[in-house]
């Protein structure tokens, strides 16, 4: 036990001083201080900037770049995609509904040059007048909103084909041939319900049940 006190008290006595203290030590241009903290490790002063160094890619965090990168790849196709659409100028087949448009602004016409040759059916035909542009208007609406609208509010060019027009008589029509038109104007709108679904076809044959009204009971 005495052997081992002595021997504890020399590696005391050997061992350095606790308080810390540095040294300069001159590497190349620069001098770089040591310092020694309780005399075990060394710690070293971060490197001073360097000034004048050019500001690149290598300076963004890591994230950054990627972020940076990723919204130039991201805006790639997005510019393509919109090249593509200015540059649609395909003619599109035209819209089932645009014929039984025109049809029913020929019938409203119809009813309305018809009040000349029919004074006293004057209210059944300003009624049906009035239907039938109502009718024009609602298939002129869906025509439009399969098309779209972008988000700023306009239209998108979509080109189609003229559909067929509907022939005007030059004599104001009377009560019998104006029946007859629009029986013929039910039938069609019930022919293309057929080929149709959901609010099209629910559109379409509402339309054709009031020109059957129309043609039976108010030009009756």
């Amino acid at each position: 036990m005495k052997f081992v006190a002595v021997r504890c008290a020399r590696f005391a006595a050997e061992a350095p001083p606790t308080s810390s203290y540095s040294r300069i030590r001159v590497r190349g241009t620069r001098a770089v201080r040591l310092v020694w903290h309780d005399g075990s490790v060394p710690l070293r002063d971060p490197a001073p900037p360097v000034i004048g160094r050019p500001l690149g890619l290598s300076s963004l965090p890591r994230r950054g770049a990627l972020r940076l990168f990723g919204a130039s790849a991201i805006g790639v196709p997005v510019v393509v995609a919109l090249s593509a659409c200015a540059e649609d100028d395909s003619i599109h087949a035209p819209d089932p509904l645009a014929a039984q448009e025109l049809r029913a602004r020929a019938d409203a016409a119809a009813a309305t040059a018809a009040i000349a040759t029919a004074p006293q059916s004057q209210a059944a035909l300003t009624t049906i007048a009035t239907e039938r542009t109502a009718h024009a208007d609602a298939l002129r609406a869906e025509i439009e909103r399969v098309i779209g609208v972008y988000g700023d509010g306009t239209t998108p060019v979509h080109r189609t084909a003229a559909p067929s027009p509907t022939e005007t008589p030059s004599a104001p029509p009377t009560v019998a041939s104006l029946r007859m038109q629009l029986t013929a104007s039910g039938q069609q709108a019930v022919d293309t319900a057929r080929g149709q679904n959901g609010y099209r076809a629910a559109l379409l044959a509402s339309i054709s049940a009031s020109c059957a009204t129309q043609a039976g009971v108010l030009l009756a």
